[in-house]
This record gives C-alpha cells, structure tokens and sequence, in this order.
C-alpha cells in the first residue's frame, strides 16, 4: 500500500472512531439531562419541574387547585427541600391538601403521615377539614367531613398508597410506627396559632416533634402573621400569631431557624381583622427550623 492509500486509511479509521465517541457522548448526556429533570444531582432535592409537574398532575382535586393561587405550593415545596424517599408528618393535616402535595413529592420510596386530633372529649370542636388557619370557615360546620375522613379519602387515591392517616393527639403526634428520630420533615401549615385557644401544649408537642426528627431533619411552619406585642393572644378571633412568639417557642424545643420565606409576605395587610379590609390576602411566613 502506497502512503497515500496509507494516509486515507487511518483517516478514515479516525473519523469513525470519533463518530463513535461522538455518539456515545450523545447518549450520555441524554441519561443525564433525563435525571436531572426529576431530581438535582448535587442535593436529591426535586427540581422546580418536577414539583411543577407535581402541582400539575391531572387528578388532583379542582378544590385543592383553586387553594394553590394562595398557597404557592411550587414555591413551598422548593422551600422545604423536598426529596423522594422522605418519611414525613404534616401535623395538624386539616382536610389534607399538603398531606396529599407532600405525599406526591416522596414517591412511593417515601412515606407521609397525615395527623389529625382524636374526637375532644370536653364539647369543643378540635379539629375539623377545613381549610388549615379556619380563615374560611363554613357556616355548618357538621357538614364538613372530620379530618381523618378527608384524610382517609384522599388516601383512597390509586397513587397515594404512601399517604397514612394517623389519628393522635397535639401533644403526642407522632404515629406508634415512627420510630425516635424516624422522620426526615414535619410541616404544620396555618395551624399554629390554633394551638392557643384550643388549650394545647404546645412545649410538649414541639419536644415530641423534636424526638422524632432525624439529626438534620427539619420542621417547617407557616401561619398568619400577628401584630408585635400580641402573641397567641389573637389566636381564637384573628387566627393570627406573632412571628417572633412562634419562633421563641419553637426554638426553647432545641430547633434552630435556617431559612425564612417572604413569598407569602403581604405588607400591605393591616394585621388587625381575620379577613383583611380592604380584601386582600393575609400577611403569612414561613420558617424552616432544624434539629442540630
């Protein structure tokens, strides 16, 4: 063979091979661009498409869809640093609308405990499925269904087999099943302030809570903010709590504050009526606290 012939034979050797590689490369990237659609690479968290298409999965109920435009759920669920496999509370779940949200986002890897209060002994109505902060309250009440019910029908759902209801009092929610320090988040959404003029002890559930985290796990609050000064004290008119009263309690259980979320911020409201005049949406945080 003369040295052209040579020649037009190792290039043609060495386009393919880089044809190869090419296409090897191609196919790589395509594995890992699939991945990072669902979950980041670097936390496990869910990425912002994900939890979007979380939101937008078709047989969510039009209720729950109607209470995303106040509730941000894309924004709160990003907050929290979901991740699949997570084993998760929502204490005080009401009728279940971040139960269900939280149950999507773990996956069937994970698991997600719904907790509503046992039927009160003493006549007051503890808790029912109503929308979590009681800012909408129905004018008959004995109609709506109890939040173990709501609970146990939303679990009725053919893809929400990891959703548990778990009927158990404020101070002792955990579920029997939950090992100490078994749970990686528990969320408690709008419901806070009710723990005052419901007479709960709230020290000892925050302990409760505390005991049953993970190092590292998290506890993640949103309520209705409250004037300075006031504390609890408007928890049964206003459905408000102070801010720094919340964090103050939650803090005394061994949590520390990590992040605070402004996207459910409203300056605007006057702080002083259950619904704000003019209308308007309530002024809500959000904090993220962490057991060391």
């Amino acid at each position: 063979m003369n040295a052209r012939a040579c020649q037009s034979a190792f290039l043609l050797t060495l386009s393919l091979s880089m044809l190869v590689a090419a296409l090897f490369s191609l196919s790589a990237c395509g594995t890992t661009n699939a991945t990072t659609q669902t979950v980041s690479s670097s936390t496990g968290m869910l990425t912002n498409e994900r939890i979007a298409e979380i939101i937008a999965s078709p047989d969510r109920s039009a209720a729950d869809r109607n209470r995303d435009v106040s509730r941000k759920p894309q924004q709160v669920l990003a907050f929290i640093g979901i991740r699949p496999g997570m084993v998760a509370l929502d204490l005080s779940a009401g009728g279940g609308y971040t139960t269900e949200l939280l149950a999507r986002a773990v996956g069937p890897a994970g698991r997600v405990f719904g907790q509503s209060a046992p039927p009160a002994t003493d006549g007051l109505q503890r808790q029912s499925a109503v929308p979590e902060g009681g800012s909408a309250a129905s004018p008959q009440p004995t109609a709506r269904p109890s939040s173990p019910q709501a609970l146990a029908e939303r679990a009725k759902n053919s893809g929400l087999a990891n959703l548990i209801p778990a009927v158990q009092t404020f101070e002792n929610p955990i579920p029997p099943d939950v090992s100490s320090g078994g749970l990686d988040l528990v969320t408690l959404m709008f419901n806070y302030h009710d723990f005052g003029h419901m007479g709960v002890d709230r020290a000892r559930m925050n302990a409760a809570v505390f005991a049953a985290l993970k190092s590292g796990g998290h506890y993640v609050i949103a309520d209705h903010a409250g004037r300075p000064g006031t504390g609890i004290s408007e928890s049964g008119t206003l459905h408000r709590i102070e801010e720094s009263f919340l964090r103050q309690e939650v803090e005394a259980a061994g949590f520390k504050l990590v992040a605070q979320g402004d996207f459910l911020r409203n300056l605007l409201d006057p702080h002083d009526k259950n619904r704000p005049e003019p209308p308007m949406p309530k002024d809500d945080f959000i904090l993220k606290f962490v057991k060391p």
